[in-house]
This record gives structure tokens, sequence and C-alpha cells, in this order.
């Protein structure tokens, strides 16, 4: 059977057909976005610039908001184009980038996250060995197979997608999603892509009893240190991190434990939405609301005199970082 959608692309589901509240929607999304971006490329600027967080555990956070900047951008401009023009097409080409880059960073993602994960345990639980089991060549070669890796997995994904033949254009998602695409075929190929897809969710699985694991062994550690101050100090650079594991699964958890349909539902949008945009938006105000350090950092480098003078205080308290003291003229 001829494919449909190798000529004509794909119809994405919009939020609304009333001109109004596709305006509206354009506003949201350009909010949530700048939001993410803006939140995250301080994250990176404040641990590329302060020589204090040049250790692994803000190397692999760096390297989280990139891939929270990647996942957003992969998804939200195009829907808010979509929007602001009432147009629902999305171009064959341009869904398979979509899903190519979305499972990249989105397995990145995770798999950085699992890193940080026996960074702690390590800083944690056997400190005098941390220097060396963590030295600069292990943690970017950590980093550089967690890339590797999610690169693979992206290109066995789209390429296991798109393999199959589909009969429909009509995707039930606002953006390009395998299950949604799979749906769409007619052909026994798209089990290959079923098999990775489970393959994939045994791997997710794996990773976060690997962080569940971690941490237990890790609160045990942290429950049996003498100090007070030493256990506040652990519970501040470990807590961020078990709250975006625990965003990142529940959201994720929502959007597909339900049973599965063949039409799509207002609900079905609002569990997309919060599962695609909510864990990178919170990301960088979870790492940032126990975190002194980065706070310490970010008032620093604020405060520097190359920083433009010109940036209002309530941009920043609306970015969610009201710990900031800009210089008073």
């Amino acid at each position: 059977m001829h494919n449909l959608t190798s000529t004509s692309g794909f119809l994405l589901q919009e939020f609304s057909q009333v001109r109004e509240l596709q305006i509206l929607h354009f506003f949201v999304f350009l909010g949530l976005y700048l939001i993410t971006v803006i939140g995250n490329l301080l994250i990176i600027f404040v641990v590329a610039l302060d020589h204090y967080l040049h250790t692994p555990m803000y190397f692999f956070l760096m390297n989280l908001a990139v891939s929270d900047i990647g996942m957003v951008t992969v998804i939200q401009p195009n829907s808010m184009f979509n929007s602001i023009i009432n147009n629902r097409h999305i171009s064959y080409a341009a869904c398979v980038t979509q899903v190519f880059f979305f499972f990249l960073f989105g397995c990145s993602d995770f798999t950085v996250l699992t890193i940080m994960a026996h960074d702690r345990y390590v800083a944690i639980c056997n400190p005098l060995q941390y220097e060396v089991i963590m030295n600069k060549g292990a943690c970017i070669q950590m980093i550089t197979m967690a890339w590797i890796t999610s690169i693979l997995y992206a290109v066995l994904h789209t390429a296991g997608t798109f393999s199959v033949t589909f009969c429909s254009n009509r995707v039930d998602q606002f953006f390009c999603e395998i299950p949604k695409l799979l749906k769409l075929s007619c052909s026994d190929l798209y089990l290959v892509e079923v098999g990775l897809l489970v393959f994939s969710s045994i791997s997710v699985f794996g990773c976060f009893v690997f962080i569940i694991v971690t941490y237990v062994w890790i609160m045990t550690a942290v429950l049996k240190m003498h100090s007070e101050q030493g256990r506040k100090k652990a519970l501040s650079t470990c807590l961020p991190h078990l709250m975006v594991v625990f965003v990142l699964v529940s959201t994720a958890f929502l959007a597909y434990i339900k049973p599965p349909s063949n039409s799509s539902s207002g609900l079905d949008l609002v569990f997309s939405v919060t599962y695609t945009i909510l864990p990178p938006m919170l990301n960088p105000f979870i790492y940032t609301m126990r975190n002194k350090e980065i706070q310490a950092a970010l008032r620093k480098q604020l405060n520097l005199k190359q920083f433009p003078d010109t940036v209002p205080r309530f941009i920043l308290k609306c970015l969610g970082f009201p710990f900031i003291a800009l210089p008073r003229r």
C-alpha cells in the first residue's frame, strides 16, 4: 500500500479550533518556553563561569540543562507556530527530525539523572575515594557514553518508526510521538518498533530501580552521619535530584498509565503537555531552591559589571530567583 505520509506529511492535533484560544495557547506556550530556556541557560551560565562549580555534580547538571532546553525546543516552537498561523500540518522530514531529537534529549535526560545518582552515591558513601573515582576523565567518559547511547537509541527508534507504511496522516497528538504514529501503521513492521519500545521501557525501569536503590544506600549513610551540618549539606544536594527524578517519572507515568483509546481527548493533551514541558521547566527551580552554592554563584555572577544593568529585577523574580540581590544604584 502506498505510504500516504511520505509526500503529504502529517496533521497534528490542535488544542482548539477557536481562534482566540489558539492565540492564548501561543502566548501560554511562549511564556512556558521562555521560562524553561532562560532558567536552564542561567544554570549553564553560572556553572560555566563560576570556578567553584567546576565539579562533577555541576558538570552533570549543566548537561541536564542542555537536554532540557533541547527537549522543549524540539516541540514547543513548532506547536506555537502552528497555533499562531492556524495550521496543523507538519512535513514528513520535520516529523522525522522531531522524533529523533525528542528521543535523543529524552534519553539523555534520564541517562544523566542516572549518572548523577551514581555521583551522589560516591560523594556521600565513599567520600575519601571521590576524587579518584569521579575524576575529570571518568566524568567526560560517562557523559560521552550517555550522549552516544542516546544518539544510538534515537536512530534506532526513528528508523523503526518511519520504516513502516502509514495509512493515515492524522496524529492524535500535538507533536510527533512514536506511540501515536504507530497507530497509523497498516503493516506488521510496526512490531519491530514496538519491540524496541519494550526494550527501552525495561532499560528505563532498570535505571529507575538503580536510582532508587542508590538513594536508599545514600539515605542510610546520611542518617549515620554524626554532624548535623553534614547531613544538611548532603540532603541539599540529594533532595533536588530525587525531586527531579520524581517529577519526570510521575508525569510520564500519568501520560501512559491510562488505557489506550482510538480517539484523543483533552485529558490526553493535558497529560502530554505535563510530561513534555513540566519537568524541563521545573528542574532549574528545584536545583536552586535548596542549593546554596548555586544561589551564591548566581548572586556573584549577576553582580558582575559585565552583566547588563538593564535587566529588570522583576524578570528575575518571575523566573523564580527572588534571592538574587542586584546592586542598587
